[in-house]
């Protein structure tokens, strides 16, 4: 992610509701394994947790927060009932016209407009807060292969779509729903494979 036009973080807390995705979906199964881990954290560490997980933004027009990174955590922790958090902003551009404003969002690779069939939709699609992400599976998938070591974690912008959008074309929906380990593992492979050597974080084939 450009780091460029960052500014000072925000160090106020600021209501998840007011947050503004930069993208359509999610995979709900990473935001349970959130969750998850915000449960058996929150008693003894929360406010530490909050405060070294700030979500990165862009101060659009209204002002409004447009968060570039972390929905599946911003949206774990509202379904968890934390109603604010620390954000760190990236770029402050609410003088722009909202036309402007979101060129240069997708100019700079701070949009991902598609929608949970990997298709690209107009800006407007996009919903208005954490709380109406949809569920893309395949992006749940792409997150659960990259654990498994099929692939490794980069810092390009929304690298784990690109995943979900190569498994999307190889592994049937059904599969994921229903034998979740099992499409995992089918993932894992083609992950290792030579057709997969152009998406970031590849691993090359296994050695085992």
């Amino acid at each position: 992610m450009a780091m460029s036009h960052r500014i000072q973080p925000i160090l106020h807390p600021v209501s998840i509701s007011d947050l503004r995705p930069t993208q359509m979906t999610v995979g709900l199964r990473e935001v349970a394994r959130k969750r998850a881990q915000w449960r058996a954290r929150a008693t003894h560490e929360g406010g530490q947790f909050l405060g070294n997980h700030m979500i990165p933004a862009v101060v659009g027009p209204g002002p409004k927060f447009w968060i570039i990174d972390h929905h599946h955590l911003a949206r774990a922790l509202h379904e968890e009932g934390v109603e604010t958090v620390l954000v760190a902003v990236e770029a402050k551009l609410d003088h722009l016209p909202k036309k402007r404003f979101m060129a240069y969002m997708d100019a700079q690779n701070w949009l991902h407009p598609y929608d949970a069939e990997g298709k690209r939709q107009d800006w407007e699609a996009l919903p208005k807060s954490i709380a109406k992400l949809g569920d893309d599976p395949y992006r749940s998938l792409a997150g659960e292969v990259r654990r498994a070591g099929g692939y490794a974690k980069t810092g390009m912008p929304y690298s784990e779509f690109m995943w979900a959008d190569f498994f999307r074309e190889r592994i049937r929906l059904h599969q994921i729903e229903s034998r979740f380990a099992r499409a995992v593992a089918k993932a894992v492979e083609l992950a290792r494979g030579a057709e997969a050597g152009y998406l970031p974080g590849f691993a090359g084939p296994s050695t085992d």
